[in-house]
């Protein structure tokens, strides 16, 4: 009985190191590997879920709606990391994009990690939204969370995304203070050259209004869809979601100068969608 155990471990490991892979009942030749392979994961989609802990961890593990992380606002430390929680196993999908569309592609849930961060998001005052800022330990994990998926799956810097920017006429999440370039200074996400945006802007004031339909075709081109804003309304949402991204401290929807000018150096340092 042994010599047979022992023959049959010799066989399976020679089987795994000529490239066929013994499986139960079928055996899998894998030595021919298809060079127009892709990793299923493309995109990372950055949420607040505008309600508290108990609130969101209720809402995403039930039948509804989901993504794959939620960081507390206070994530637990153990051994000097933070805690966070896994809600969907990466190699699922999760229910956290919805109707959306990031260049060129539809379907986003398909292909993206969706990452919820406790924030209450805003509330209306007298002088206009009040959001709310998120918590230095969830900016330092999330560096560390959005670190490890782009490093395993090769994640461009340009589909490192908020929820907004795949779906501008639903959302607005994750907001005008999230800090996307601090983010981008760590080498996650996308962030414009500011010599490049100083050079398209050539000097104009960063307020003056410019040609609306020159800004749309820069944002379709980086990767947003604007053939899906129909609308002077819906127009403006869209421009309104890029600048909470990458120009926050105005994000009014109005076609300006400077809105231009960042828009151009996107495209000149990613390159064009499609």
């Amino acid at each position: 009985m042994r010599v047979v155990l022992l023959l049959a471990l010799s066989l399976l490991l020679s089987a795994c190191q000529s490239g066929i892979d013994a499986r139960p009942g079928y055996r899998v030749d894998t030595t021919h590997p298809a060079q127009g392979a892709r990793p299923r994961i493309k995109v990372v989609v950055i949420h607040y879920t505008a309600e508290d802990f108990p609130s969101s961890l209720a809402t995403l593990t039930d039948r509804n709606v989901s993504a794959h992380y939620l960081i507390p606002q206070q994530p637990p430390q153990r051994a000097g990391q933070g805690t966070i929680w896994q809600l969907v196993p990466e190699d699922q999908l999760a229910w956290h994009a919805g109707p959306s569309f990031w260049r060129g592609a539809t379907r986003i849930n398909d292909t993206s990690i969706g990452i919820e961060i406790v924030n209450q998001g805003y509330h209306r005052t007298l002088t206009g939204l009040q959001w709310q800022p998120f918590t230095p330990a969830q900016i330092h994990v999330l560096t560390a969370l959005v670190r490890d998926i782009t490093r395993r799956y090769g994640i461009s810097a340009e589909n490192i995304v908020g929820h907004s920017d795949i779906a501008p006429q639903r959302k607005q999440d994750p907001g005008p203070l999230f800090p996307w370039q601090q983010l981008a200074q760590q080498g996650l996400g996308a962030w414009p050259d500011s010599a490049t945006v100083q050079r398209y802007l050539a000097g104009e004031e960063a307020e003056r209004v410019v040609d609306q339909a020159r800004l749309l075709d820069a944002l379709q081109r980086y990767g947003y869809d604007v053939a899906a804003a129909r609308t002077p309304q819906m127009q403006r949402k869209l421009i309104a979601a890029f600048q909470m991204h990458f120009r926050p401290r105005d994000y009014r929807g109005i076609a300006d100068a400077e809105t231009l000018a960042i828009a151009r150096a996107l495209l000149a340092k990613y390159g064009a969608a499609f």
